[in-house]
This record gives C-alpha cells, structure tokens and sequence, in this order.
C-alpha cells in the first residue's frame, strides 16, 4: 500500500500484513470443506450404485449390443460388426426414416412444449389468484396429468373416432362441420391431434411447476404496484416474468426431455404411422416388428446421446447465465 504525505512530500510505502490466525481459520475452513464434501460423497454412494445397477447395465448391455448383428429370435448367437448399425450401407444414420422420426419428434417437441407452458402460465396465474374455490380448482386441474397416459391416450382414441366418436357427434350437431373426420386417421390431421391431446395431459405438470415459482414472488411488489397505478400487464411483463423465468425454464427443460422420448401416447392412438412416427417408437419398431436387436439398440443409442445432448447443452448456457448475471 502506498501512501503520500502531502505536506513533506515523503512518500511511504507500506506493506500489507496478514496475521497467523486468518490463516490458520482459512486452513482450518478448507478442511472442513473438504471434509463435508467426502462426507456428501460417502452418503450418495448408495444411490448410485442404485442408480448404476438400475440405469448403467441396461445401457451399457445395449450399447453392446449396438455393435453387434443380434436378432431377438437369437439373442444367444450374434457377431461382431463394428459400426455397421451406425454409418454403414445400411446403418441408422442413412436410414430416411430415422430421420424423419427425428424431424417428427423435435416439431413435435417444440409444438407441445411451446403450447403447454403458454397454457400452464395463463392456468398458473389463474390459480394464484385468491378464491374461496382455489383448493378445488388446483385439485380439479391435476386430474388429467393423474391419469396415465395409456388410459387417457385410449380415451382420447375412442372420442376422436370418426364412427362412434363424441367429438364428431357434438361438432356435427353444433353444425361445425357436416362429416365425420378422421382424427387419428387422416395425414393432415394426426399431428395436430396428438399435439392437442399432449397439452391437455401436460399442461397440469407445467402449471404446477409455474405456480410454485409463482408463490415465490414477494407480494410487496404487487401492493407496491397497485398503489402506484401500474397496469397489470406492466407489472406482469416487468415483475412477475422475470422472477418467475427460472423456474419457467427448469419446467420447459423438463417437459422437452419427456416430450424428446415420447412413445406411449402416440403408439396407442396412432400405432406406427409414419405421420407420427416418433424416435422411441421407430426404436420400438425395429426391436420389436422387426426383431432387429442390434440395429434397434443402435437407434436406441443415438436417441440416449439426443437427450444427454440436450441436457449438457441446457446446463452450459444456464450456467452462463447465472456467471454473466
């Protein structure tokens, strides 16, 4: 540290000192650091060895597979072939179905996903508004996300049929249209379907995500904004919004990963159709119908290292964000 004294004109130079018993608390702090941390490691080590003979031995039996020409009549006899099943002549990357499955799944992600969290937050908000129903009405809107999504796919499957269908009956009554459609049926209309039935079992997750961001919110700056005057689309766009967006996002990280490996839905309501042919079931398709074991793990691999993809990608520029703010 430098130091001038103005009326002699002497300049001093002094410097900084640091006593024994900071250091010796920071040493002290550093081991106990490390401590707790070997501690935390120790207390997870059963979960993930869970985690490991759960998850790992499955993924690594079909990884093993990948590389091989197994067939599941056989799965005993089999060969070695490298990555054929990858990039070969035949291989999964030149197949145009996979790639059409790929370019089926993400618009179908995207679509979903987009819908469910603009309809989870306008539900969201509906419900933190306060009511003397609020109870029942947060209980009433997690109903179609309790039902599992064979039954409610099943469900759906029934009211959209063009013959019997309950949805025909009341649109034809209402004199919106004057034939039957084939929801489930038509190419131009099965998407669009399946992304509709996909909100309305979704959206519940997504507004109770939203909604507990929501409760965190300081209800200061609600009262404090009322008493100014402020449009509610102001305080909306300015207060509520940014506070909440973490929490927005962990919800659409979530529902992206679940809507990447969707299969249930669409397989029961559309079974293999190639309008909705997603990645899991292309992989079920070829593990399955065509009993291709090893070209099936292959698809199978590559729809595991989509999503491990995503979600690297996702903490990168999350953790980017929390570094610049």
């Amino acid at each position: 540290m430098e130091t001038i004294d103005v009326r002699s004109g002497t300049l001093t130079l002094r410097t900084p000192t640091y006593s024994k018993e900071k250091a010796s608390a920071g040493t002290r702090e550093s081991a106990l650091t490390r401590a707790r941390r070997r501690q935390a490691w120790l207390m997870m080590l059963p979960a993930l060895a869970a985690l490991t003979a759960v998850a790992g031995w499955p993924l690594a039996r079909t990884a093993w597979f990948s590389l091989t020409d197994a067939q599941l009549s056989d799965l005993a006899h089999w060969h070695f072939v490298g990555l054929a099943n990858y990039i070969g002549p035949a291989g999964v990357l030149r197949d145009p179905d996979w790639w059409h499955a790929c370019a089926t799944t993400v618009m179908f992600a995207l679509m979903s996903v987009s819908l469910e969290t603009l309809a989870g937050l306008a539900v969201a908000l509906l419900l933190d508004t306060p009511s003397r129903i609020r109870t029942v009405l947060r209980a009433a809107v997690l109903v179609p996300w309790a039902i599992p999504t064979v039954v409610s796919a099943k469900i759906w499957s029934w009211m959209l049929n063009d013959q019997f269908g309950i949805v025909n009956a009341m649109l034809q009554s209402a004199g919106f249209i004057h034939a039957p459609l084939a929801f489930t049926a038509d190419a131009r209309l099965v998407f669009p379907t399946i992304v509709l039935v996909d909100v309305w079992k979704t959206t519940p997750f997504m507004a109770l995500l939203m909604l507990a961001a929501l409760q965190t919110v300081p209800r200061d700056c609600y009262e404090a904004a009322r008493i100014d005057g402020v449009p509610r689309a102001r305080v909306f766009a300015r207060v509520t919004l940014p506070l909440i967006w973490p929490g927005v996002l962990v919800a659409m990280v979530f529902r992206s990963l679940d809507a990447l490996r969707v299969f249930d839905l669409i397989y029961v309501m559309t079974s293999n159709s190639r309008a909705t042919k997603s990645m899991s079931v292309y992989v079920r398709e070829q593990l399955i119908d065509f009993q291709q074991v090893g070209f099936g793990s292959a698809a199978a691999v590559l729809l595991f290292l989509a999503i491990v993809l995503f979600t690297v990608g996702y903490m990168a520029l999350n953790r980017n964000r929390m570094q610049g703010n």
